[in-house]
């Protein structure tokens, strides 16, 4: 079998944005609690400050990074291996041996389900690794062919 480098739907990248969105409002928070702290119990005013600045900055960064994620994200299925491959700069590749898949599981939390889409974990005796985003019956099927290769390099093996 020929390997076919498959890429995330561009729908993930809404989910990515909408993520950043939560970091937003997490920090907005946190910022808003470390201000009382200033205000009420006179703790130093650069931690208030510091927070509000990172606040602004890392939504601007992880918005500005969709589009890097989204390009440089993929992964491959071939009768060995189940490759993943994120990043260009900071290259992470992830080549799973299909004779030591253990599990294949699909999961999605709300946003995911709302764009229809789910996440694949592969996982090992030793480890687990995801692709996050794959369409409800490509994940299916990804996970269907990982698991058939599986079986069948056990049985060789045996």
């Amino acid at each position: 079998m020929q390997p076919t480098t498959h890429h995330l739907p561009p729908r993930i990248k809404r989910i990515w944005g909408y993520s950043a969105l939560g970091s937003l409002l997490a920090l907005i928070v946190i910022t808003g609690l470390l201000q009382l702290t200033y205000l009420y119990w006179n703790w130093a005013v650069w931690i208030p400050i510091a927070s509000l600045v990172l606040t602004i900055v890392e939504p601007i960064v992880e918005v500005a990074l969709i589009p890097y994620r989204y390009q440089f994200t993929r992964y491959q299925i071939s009768d060995l291996a189940v490759e993943m491959q994120a990043g260009f700069i900071f290259q992470k590749r992830v080549a799973i041996p299909i004779a030591r898949v253990q599990n294949v599981t699909l999961n999605a939390g709300p946003l995911l389900q709302w764009q229809k889409l789910t996440k694949v974990t592969v996982a090992t005796a030793a480890t687990s690794h995801s692709i996050e985003g794959l369409e409800l019956p490509e994940a299916e099927q990804f996970r269907e062919q990982i698991m058939r290769l599986a079986r069948e390099a056990r049985h060789d093996n045996a």
